[in-house]
């Protein structure tokens, strides 16, 4: 067993200028534990030894962008019609890997497919960061300097046992990296040979990459042969406060409780189900089961598991959703998102902080204000509603 990692240098440079000096201090004082956690001299000079700091990445872990898109213009965007004809095209240039991966895993190609389609546009996107300065940054800047110096250790393992050399490590200012942006300790722990070249590749192997991603999601709860989910009607009176994924029940409770497949086929068996209506009971409402919440582990933004779903859906000859998103809707502005925290609180509604973010604290503020007002408790804030609030 290896010695246990030293703790991490103490300086706290949150609150301190950030600067090309103080990243090389801060690395030089985090080479001892690269050392003391096994990689070897040879390794840390070529990775830490050449590190730079990259204010970029800081900027953008940073950013708190004024407006966030709302679901139907994520989608619009990530399940394009061109994305889903290239993904249909990538699906049959690559059928024997992506059909060997869904044998032996579990996890169909066409899911695979969308993933690689949404994490870096089918190879065409990898990033432009060097994986191992933008993470050094990151643990450098401190924000997220426990998960950031995890990170560099893997990003330093990688390039010591022989996977790709330091100068070609380049992923996201994020630290993501390859066709379907493995975290480096992703990588470590999920990632494949496939092609028998002794190499796990998901930079330039596409065996590699998608026998690495279907090897992930099955690790990550993927149930072979059961469906992601499926578009449904809501009865009549649905109390709209139940669809969260925290509230579960097997789809023949729901489907007891009058919840029906869109276009009138039983529902399918899933366990645990829970219903989603992400633009609130004005759109579309999905019954998702455990397969929905596996990609959820990939990224953990029901946006983005739902373009995988319904990209993967559509590659494989799918339609879209049936029922219109309510586009005539804006989404709050942060400082809007503001405005309402600070009117939800003032009424007693407690949401805690006011930082400008849609949490679940806020959702759930929400909710109990719309049933105040006698509306469906959606969790779904629009300008209306909080002209309803600023007004009372």
């Amino acid at each position: 067993m290896r010695p246990a990692p030293t703790p991490a240098p103490a300086a706290d440079t949150r609150g301190a200028a950030l600067d090309a000096q103080g990243f090389r201090q801060w690395v030089e004082a985090f080479v001892p534990q690269a050392l003391q956690a096994g990689i070897a001299p040879a390794t840390v000079q070529a990775t830490l030894g050449q590190a730079r700091f990259v204010p970029q990445a800081v900027q953008l872990d940073r950013a708190q962008p004024e407006y966030t898109r709302p679901p139907w213009a994520y989608l619009d965007a990530a399940v394009s019609r061109e994305r889903v004809a290239e993904g249909r095209a990538r699906r049959r240039a690559n059928a024997a890997a992506l059909d060997a991966a869904a044998a032996r895993w579990g996890v169909p190609a066409s899911i695979v497919t969308a993933i690689w389609g949404m994490e870096s546009d089918f190879g065409r996107n990898f990033g432009n960061f060097r994986t191992v300065d933008a993470l050094a940054t990151l643990a450098y800047e401190g924000r997220r300097r426990e998960w950031a110096q995890r990170e560099l250790l893997a990003a330093l393992r990688i390039v010591d046992r022989g996977e790709i050399a330091a100068d070609a490590l380049i992923g996201s200012w994020a630290g993501a990296m390859g066709h379907t942006q493995f975290l480096p300790s992703v990588f470590l722990e999920h990632a494949v040979d496939a092609d028998g070249d002794g190499r796990r590749d998901i930079w330039t192997s596409v065996p590699d990459v998608v026998a690495s991603t279907a090897n992930f999601l099955a690790h990550s709860g993927w149930t072979r042969g059961e469906p992601w989910g499926v578009e449904v009607r809501l009865p009549e009176g649905f109390d709209y406060a139940r669809a969260e994924l925290t509230v579960r029940q097997d789809s023949s409770q729901w489907s007891a409780e009058g919840v029906r497949s869109r276009d009138g086929a039983a529902l399918p068996a899933l366990a645990g189900a829970s219903i989603l209506a992400p633009a609130g009971a004005r759109g579309p409402a999905i019954l998702v089961g455990g397969n929905f919440r596996a990609l959820l582990r990939y990224n953990n933004s029901v946006s983005y598991a739902l373009a995988v779903a319904l990209l993967a859906h559509q590659i494989d000859g799918g339609t879209s959703l049936q029922a219109s998103w309510p586009r005539e809707l804006k989404p709050l502005s942060r400082t809007e998102v503001l405005a309402l925290q600070e009117a939800l609180n003032a009424r007693g509604l407690d949401v805690g902080a006011v930082d400008g973010v849609m949490g679940p604290a806020t959702r759930d503020g929400v909710r109990r204000l719309q049933q105040q007002l006698g509306l469906p408790a959606d969790g779904f804030a629009t300008r209306e509603l909080l002209l309803q609030v600023q007004q009372r």
